[in-house]
């Protein structure tokens, strides 16, 4: 399937936006608010952002999917600590909360062809088996 300029560039903003969520996590809890001062052990969380990484960079449907699921936790974690903290962690939060949305709504839409191409093949499939059941009960049953 060709990939027309807007998925390219729904890809590159998924990318980007996860490789700044790396980013954002590891300078977050280490340098620019940690939980503790010397950063803390919350820093650990990028690490489930590398497995979707690879995948992502490569354009696979299936990593694309799972991540998209996945990157809502990042979500979740940012609506929280924006609500609970203030300061610089406030606006990491902030940042934390609009870089997963960036994901989410990029990889979706850059998907939805791929989904669409599937569903046409897939109601191709059960209409051309459908035809054979039906070819095949005309057969075994001749009209006198």
């Amino acid at each position: 399937m060709n990939i027309s300029p807007a998925q390219q560039a729904l890809h590159r903003l998924a990318v980007g936006s996860l490789v700044g969520l790396i980013a954002l996590c590891i300078l977050w809890e280490l340098v620019l608010a940690p939980l503790r001062p010397g950063g803390s052990w919350m820093v650990i969380k990028f690490l489930p952002l590398l497995l979707p990484l690879r995948g992502t960079i490569r354009r696979d449907i299936y990593t694309m999917q799972w991540a998209s699921m996945m990157i809502l936790m990042y979500f979740t974690e940012g609506v929280v600590r924006a609500w609970s903290e203030r300061g610089m962690s406030q606006w990491m939060s902030g940042a934390e909360i609009v870089l997963s949305l960036v994901y989410f709504f990029c990889a979706i839409f850059f998907l939805k062809p791929y989904k669409q191409e599937a569903r046409r093949l897939a109601r191709q499939a059960i209409d051309k088996a459908a035809d054979q059941a039906a070819d095949r009960a005309a057969d075994s049953h001749p009209q006198s």
